[in-house]
């Protein structure tokens, strides 16, 4: 079991690791060792994702997530396919549990009056400047 939050735990069954040969360091094996590891989920298919958590983790992943409705997180920062199963698990985790946490409710804030001036004032001393590059054609000589 992966333990995501207090309440989700993804069993070892739904997820399903791959390895292949990383495109990172390596030395002589790095043609022949398949260090590099992907972890498959799918997200359409889960039996313990409720439709609430789904529905989040496919809006907020979007990018990471095929049209299958699979999450694909990949680690070859490592020699050993060992270490990259290690970490693509912890990126795994954190991926999920940053995409259920609730968002904090944004508190809505005014612009102080003196910025608001302070902006103004500058769009009018651009646009001054820019009025002095006329073309000098125009001036009588």
């Amino acid at each position: 079991m992966l333990v995501i939050n207090s309440q989700l735990e993804i069993p070892e069954d739904e997820i399903v690791l791959e390895a292949s040969p990383s495109s990172g360091p390596g030395g002589q094996n790095v043609n022949r060792v398949h260090t590099r590891v992907s972890l498959l989920f799918d997200v359409a298919a889960s039996s313990v994702l409720t439709e609430g958590q789904r529905a989040r983790i496919t809006e907020r992943l979007a990018s990471r997530i095929s049209k299958e409705g699979i999450l694909r997180v990949v680690s070859e920062r490592h020699r050993t396919q060992g270490q990259n199963r290690e970490d693509v698990r912890e990126r795994f985790q954190t991926l999920l549990a940053a995409a259920l946490t609730d968002e904090p409710p944004r508190v809505p804030t005014r612009v102080p009056r003196r910025e608001k001036h302070r902006r103004l004032e500058n769009k009018r001393h651009r646009s001054e400047v820019k009025r002095g590059r006329g073309d000098s054609r125009d001036e009588p000589a």
